[in-house]
C-alpha cells in the first residue's frame, strides 16, 4: 500500500518524511516545544527546513535543550562562541534573535500564564483545518498569522514575520494544512 504524503515530503529524504509523518501538524502545547520551533523558524528564514532540521539536534545542544530561561541567560559571548564555532547557521541576527526571543518569551509567560495559552489564542485555542486539495492552494500568510506576527514583534520577537508565523502555526498543529489527499489530514496526533 502506497502513503500518499503532502507534495513537500512525498520524495523528501526519509528525515524529511519522518518529521512530516510524526511531528508536523501535530498539535502542540509545551512551552519548551513551541519555543523550539519558533526559534527553528526563525533560522529556517530564507533557507529550506531541510537545512535546519539537519540541524536540529546542534539547535537543541546550543540553546540549552530550548530551556526558554537558560537561552535568554545566554551572554553575547555565549551567542559570539556560536558564531565562531558551530554547526549551527552562522547568521548573526539570527543567533542573537533565539536570545532576544526566549527574554520575550520569559515575558509573554509572565503575562499569559504559558507561551501556550499566549500563542494559541490566535487561532482560538483550537486547531484550525482547512481541506487543501493542492500545495498551490496553500497560503503563506492568514490573518491570524498576520496578527501574530505584529503581536510578536510589539512585545520584542524577532524573526517573527507574517510567513514564520503561518509556517511556526502549521509546524505546531495550530493550522491543519496537510492536503486533502495526504494519509496524515484531519489527525491531530500519529
Amino acid at each position: 500500500m502506497t502513503i500518499r504524503r503532502c507534495a513537500w515530503a512525498e520524495n523528501a529524504d526519509a528525515t524529511m518524511q519522518a518529521y512530516h509523518d510524526r511531528e508536523w501538524g501535530v498539535p502542540q502545547h509545551d512551552d519548551r516545544a513551541l519555543f523550539e520551533l519558533l526559534v527553528l523558524e526563525g533560522a529556517q528564514a530564507g533557507l529550506s527546513w531541510r537545512t535546519v532540521l539537519a540541524r536540529r539536534d546542534a539547535y537543541r545542544a546550543a540553546y540549552h535543550g530550548f530551556d526558554i530561561a537558560r537561552v535568554a541567560a545566554m551572554t553575547d559571548a555565549d551567542l559570539e562562541a556560536l558564531l565562531a564555532d558551530s554547526p549551527l547557521i552562522r547568521n548573526r541576527l539570527k543567533i542573537f534573535a533565539a536570545r532576544d526571543n526566549a527574554r520575550a518569551a520569559l515575558a509573554a509567560i509572565a503575562r499569559h500564564g504559558s507561551l501556550d495559552r499566549y500563542l494559541w489564542s490566535f487561532v482560538g485555542h483550537t486547531p484550525v483545518r482547512n481541506a487543501w486539495d493542492s500545495p498551490a492552494q496553500v497560503p503563506a500568510t492568514t490573518p491570524q498569522s498576520d496578527a501574530m506576527s505584529k503581536d510578536l514583534k510589539r512585545n520584542g520577537f524577532r524573526f517573527a514575520g507574517s510567513t514564520i508565523c503561518y509556517a511556526f502555526m502549521q509546524a505546531t498543529g495550530m493550522v491543519d494544512d496537510h492536503l486533502a489527499g495526504c494519509f496524515r489530514h484531519g489527525e491531530e496526533t500519529r
